[in-house]
């Protein structure tokens, strides 16, 4: 089988320009991940981009399946955008890579619709400490690979406060984001307050 992350990291830098930042992280018993921050540039100019690298090379396997296929199964990475300048955003990369682990480390499969949570901010003086999973397909197109390998998804993450991670487990991930709409909510202000939820 081919090494899916050369074809991976290309499909990243093709769809976001080249990377100025990477880091690594290699959490007991998985393989590393890297996440490349993408500079704000072109017609959003003000947009930062993180972006991970190595949760795809594994395919993510059913928590209650006996044993995890080595070849079938989804793949993903993760994709935060944020604007530049507004917070200290360049600490998200250790939350981030703690997240592309966890289908490795927690046995579970991050899909749309998807919660996921870190446990504290996702940078320092951040109101968010989860995020919602969102549908790909609009920022990086997925990556085709060779059967019978599964394409890999470049899943957008949706930071979300305490209270709309709570108000979304009540009525959905669709409720959610339709409620943001509503209210023009800007996703990518890393300052933003909870939208209102009465």
């Amino acid at each position: 089988m081919a090494d899916v992350l050369p074809l991976v990291e290309a499909r990243l830098r093709s769809a976001l320009g080249e990377p100025d930042a990477r880091a690594a992280v290699t959490f007991l018993g998985t393989d590393r991940i890297e996440v490349l921050r993408f500079p704000a540039a072109g017609q959003e100019g003000d947009i930062v981009r993180y972006a991970t690298l190595g949760m795809s090379a594994q395919p993510m396997a059913d928590p209650t399946a006996p044993l995890a296929d080595p070849v079938k199964g989804p793949r993903a990475e993760l994709v935060l955008s944020v604007r530049a300048g507004l917070a200290d955003t360049g600490k998200v990369l250790r939350p981030l890579a703690v997240l592309a682990a966890s289908p490795q480390v927690e046995g579970v499969i991050v899909a749309p619709g998807a919660s996921l949570d870190v446990g504290e901010a996702l940078w320092p003086g951040a109101p968010f400490t989860s995020v919602l999973v969102a549908e790909p397909g609009g920022l990086v197109e997925d990556l085709e690979l060779e059967a019978p390998l599964d394409p890999v998804r470049f899943l957008p993450l949706l930071p979300m406060t305490p209270n709309e991670a709570a108000w979304k487990r009540v009525h959905g991930a669709q409720a959610l984001q339709e409620r943001w709409l509503t209210h023009g909510t800007d996703l990518r202000d890393p300052s933003r307050r909870s939208v209102p939820l009465e």
